[in-house]
């Protein structure tokens, strides 16, 4: 009788040890996806940086405590991720570059305002700003140059082809309008473009500051504090699809893809609009942490090379 209890319980032991180590066997499985695909979404979020700030980004850096950095051509470092847990307020007031490129943008087409939280592109992460457009208000205007639209000159920014690429969408955007004379109504005149000011209500430079954002005609309804978003998102069904799409185009985000709507707002953030057409979807951890890329220009296949190498 002791033998056949003795032989139940040992039984029941060897179970529930092996249950145990199926669920620690499933758990250490899904924490290492985890890991991976945080692993992977790192490399593609420094690949897109690197190949929008060319000039600007020298490399990565693996430092004490697995720390990432992107290294500028000045020398300064700036973190990746402090791994610092925050809500969508602190990520606003003290980001690190996960934090802005956390929040993929749409390049879809929007027929209703986004919902609270998704704002892809109003986290930024100033030291990168600075190194690229001007650290003072002095060397930011040292940078900018006058564009002509329609009858007056608007300042912007040179560096990183900002101005280049902002004299191309809205050379189009105007072509196109010479054929359909509705989209002036939306584009001319502009409300500006470089304006050394804060952001109102917060201690955080406008990306105004920088010259490289743009604010078309302007609508009562075009902004989150002016006015209802019943009202905002009337606006937003007939703003011109073309016009966002060829400023997209151009490597700039629009306002109206915010929760906190900014539908008159074009800025110009080329490491968000590669993500967006590149590595929109989730890591697959079966496939090469680039796949998606569909141009390997010596330049790209240089910074993955760095990219594997710097984080080895």
């Amino acid at each position: 009788m002791k033998k056949g209890v003795t032989f139940i319980i040992l039984s029941c032991l060897l179970l529930i040890s092996g249950c145990s180590q199926k669920e620690y066997l499933k758990n250490f499985t899904a924490d290492q996806s985890k890991k991976d695909e945080y692993y992977v979404t790192m490399k593609r979020d420094l690949l897109c940086l690197m190949m929008a700030y060319p000039e600007d980004i020298t490399g990565v850096e693996k430092g004490k405590k697995d720390r990432v950095y992107i290294l500028m051509k000045s020398g300064k470092k700036i973190l990746y991720d402090d791994k610092e847990k925050k809500n969508d307020q602190q990520k606003l007031q003290n980001p690190d570059l996960q934090d802005m490129m956390e929040q993929i943008y749409p390049l879809a087409p929007s027929q209703c305002l986004m919902e609270k939280g998704c704002d892809p592109g109003r986290i930024r992460v100033y030291p990168l700003l600075k190194e690229v457009y001007g650290g003072s208000k002095s060397q930011i205007e040292s940078n900018l140059k006058n564009l002509r639209i329609g009858h007056k000159y608007y300042p912007f920014n040179q560096n990183n082809k900002a101005r280049e690429f902002l004299k191309k969408a809205l050379g189009e955007s105007l072509l196109l309008a010479q054929e359909k004379q509705k989209l002036y109504a939306f584009i001319v005149p502009p409300s500006g473009t470089f304006n050394y000011r804060l952001i109102a209500g917060t201690n955080r430079l406008s990306p105004h500051s920088f010259g490289t954002a743009i604010d078309l005609k302007r609508d009562k309804r075009d902004y989150w504090k002016w006015t209802s978003r019943e009202e905002g998102e009337k606006r937003l069904k007939i703003y011109p699809r073309e016009i966002v799409q060829i400023f997209e185009k151009n490597n700039f985000i629009w306002g109206g893809k915010w929760a906190h709507f900014d539908i008159l707002h074009f800025e110009y953030r080329p490491e968000l609009i590669l993500k967006a057409r590149y590595f929109s979807s989730r890591p697959n951890n079966d496939q090469i942490w680039y796949d998606g890329i569909n141009t390997m220009d010596i330049s790209t296949k240089k910074y993955i090379q760095i990219i594997d190498e710097g984080l080895k």
